[in-house]
Order: structure tokens, then C-alpha cells, then sequence
């Protein structure tokens, strides 16, 4: 069924000594996004690189407004401006006020470190149980100012009370998914269940990659069918959020695109200072992606009347395949 360890090898290997445009755009690639879409293309200029979002891969029914499609172009964003710097390419970021590019300005210095570059291809969504270990203090606190950014909050919890009344609006909201045809009609266009069929198109949802098994293309829509419930996923939920040691609730403070793809900056920039320092994460936005649970969900992190954007777990656990990634060529305009 494919040989998917050489695949993401390929994908992943560290920034070479001289990077160029594309090693740059491949460490971009490698950002958190939804369904594993990868909505995202790329113009590069002579000093500059455009962001652009790709609309032929949006998931409408999950992100009807593109909000999670411009976070995930925040993410790509931080990833590049990361890459760039480190390579002798420092520059800013700048989001038109629209929302539909972020634009990479940059000059050419000496290449300097950057204490992030390395996580960028080891960052995953580590969709499995963590070892329930608490993060101490001085972490989570460096975690904190990872994700300080203009114009979006974060509420960590590391309370148990509340982690479990997160869990509650997880578990709910995974219930509503998942009784819509709509929903699932979706999901399961963009599930990859064995190495073969994630080499071939490059993106989604492979089952390894949550810790699930590889099967066959046509067993794997027929498992999908007979053993993909609601119980079985709310069970699993709940477990994994148990064995988290906190949550990362974030929070942009206006609603329109450019604030959702600071969001995306936000949480990228979370994710790879908790990778740098042997954390696990994933995403858990049921409670975002279900409308009716948002007001109840900012009413329990001291947020009321404003929309929570993202939801993360994370903690100490294990390292899973990693998804696949498209080549840069294929996402080059």
C-alpha cells in the first residue's frame, strides 16, 4: 500500500545549509491546516513572496465563512517568516485589508538561527493519548509569550474542572457533526486510509496519522461506514483530553479574515514552541465549528460575546506518521 516513511522523509529533512525560494515554501507547506486541505498557494516576486488562498480546496461544510482557510493561512505565514528569516531573508509580514493575501516583504542579510526553524518539520496534530504529566509553570508560561500577538487573546487552562467542561463541549459538538450526512459526506472525501492513496494526492487526512489503521481503500470506506460512530469518537475524545496536561483556547478580537489569519500566526508560533520543547498537540474545534456552542464556550473561559477561533490540547505523548504535503511545484502560481 506504498512506502508513506520514505514519502514524508522527503518532505521533512532539515533546511539545507543554503536554502533557497522553494526550500523556504516547502518549510511553509508544512504548517497546521484543516482536513490537511492545504489551501494555500504561493507567488513569489523578486523580494517579495504572496500568500494566496487556494478556493478549489475549501471544506464548505466544516468552514462555511473560510475562517479556518485563513487561519490556516496565518500558519503557512508564521512558518515562512521563520524559514526566510533564518535563511538570510528577513522581512515583514503584511495582510491586505481584505484578508485574501499576506505578503512577504524581504532584503537579503546574513543568515541568522532562529530558535523555532527546527520544530517547523516536527511539528504535528498528534491525534492520540498523552501520558497525563502536568507542564510546569516556567512552560507554560514561555508558551503563553510564544503566541503573543496584536490583536488575539489566548486562555490557557490547566485546571481539571474546566479542561472537563471543554471535553463536555468537544463531545457535544462532535455529536452534532457527526448526525450531519453533510458533514461526514465531506470528512470522508478528504480521509487517505493507507500510505499509497496519501502519496497520490499529496493531502488529507491519513489514517495513521491519528493513530488508526491502514487499510485498503475499499475496506477503508467500508470501516468508515460500519465502525465510525458517534460513541466510539466521543469515547476516544474524552480519553485524549483526559491524558492532556492543558488547553490553548484562542481568540482573535475582531471577526474578519485578517484577524483570523493572525490567529493562525498565533497558534503556529504555540504549536512550535510547545514541539521545541517535547510537547504534543491537536486540534479540538468542535466547540468553534458548531455556531450554538461558540457563546457557551467563550462564557466558560471569561470571554463572553466574542468568538473563540481555535482549540488546542496539548501535552507529553507520542510521535505518529506525519500527513503528507503536496510538492512545492503544485502550489507555485
Amino acid at each position: 500500500m506504498g512506502d508513506f516513511d520514505t514519502y514524508t522523509g522527503s518532505l521533512r529533512v532539515p533546511m539545507p545549509a543554503n536554502p533557497d525560494i522553494v526550500d523556504i515554501i516547502r518549510y511553509a507547506t508544512l504548517a497546521a491546516n484543516g482536513h490537511n486541505a492545504q489551501p494555500w498557494q504561493f507567488r513569489v516576486g523578486e523580494s517579495t513572496i504572496d500568500i494566496l488562498p487556494d478556493l478549489s480546496r475549501t471544506t464548505p461544510v466544516v468552514d462555511p465563512d473560510n475562517h479556518h482557510l485563513c487561519v490556516s493561512l496565518g500558519c503557512a505565514a508564521e512558518n515562512l517568516l521563520i524559514a526566510a528569516s533564518a535563511s538570510g531573508r528577513p522581512g515583514q509580514l503584511e495582510t491586505d485589508a481584505g484578508g485574501e493575501r499576506v505578503r512577504y516583504s524581504f532584503s537579503r542579510a546574513e543568515a541568522r538561527p532562529h530558535p523555532l526553524l527546527t520544530a517547523i518539520p516536527r511539528r504535528q496534530s498528534t491525534r492520540a493519548e498523552y501520558d497525563g504529566r502536568s507542564v510546569p509553570a516556567a512552560d507554560i508560561e514561555s508558551l503563553r509569550q510564544s503566541a503573543e500577538t496584536p490583536g488575539v487573546r489566548l486562555v490557557l487552562l490547566t485546571d481539571r474542572a474546566r479542561i472537563n467542561q471543554v471535553r463536555d463541549l468537544v463531545v457535544a459538538g462532535n455529536d452534532a457533526q457527526m448526525a450531519d450526512a453533510a458533514f461526514m459526506a465531506e470528512l470522508k472525501r478528504w480521509l487517505r486510509f493507507n500510505p499509497r492513496s496519501a502519496m497520490v494526492s499529496g493531502d488529507g487526512l491519513f489514517s495513521a496519522a491519528s493513530g488508526n489503521p491502514v487499510l485498503p481503500e475499499f475496506l477503508g470506506d467500508l470501516a468508515f461506514d460500519t465502525f465510525f460512530t458517534a460513541s466510539a469518537e466521543n469515547d476516544k475524545y474524552a480519553r485524549q483530553i483526559d491524558s492532556s496536561a492543558g488547553i490553548a483556547i484562542f481568540l482573535a478580537e475582531r471577526e474578519d479574515k485578517a484577524h483570523w489569519i493572525a490567529v493562525g500566526r498565533a497558534c503556529q508560533r504555540f504549536a512550535l514552541a510547545a514541539t521545541a520543547s517535547g510537547l504534543k498537540h491537536a486540534f479540538i474545534n468542535q466547540p468553534v465549528e458548531i455556531a450554538r456552542l461558540r457563546p457557551e464556550l467563550a462564557a466558560l473561559i471569561g470571554e463572553r460575546g466574542m468568538r473563540p477561533d481555535i482549540v488546542m490540547r496539548f501535552g507529553y505523548g507520542p510521535t505518529l506518521p506525519f500527513s503528507p504535503r503536496r510538492p512545492v511545484n503544485t502550489v507555485l502560481v
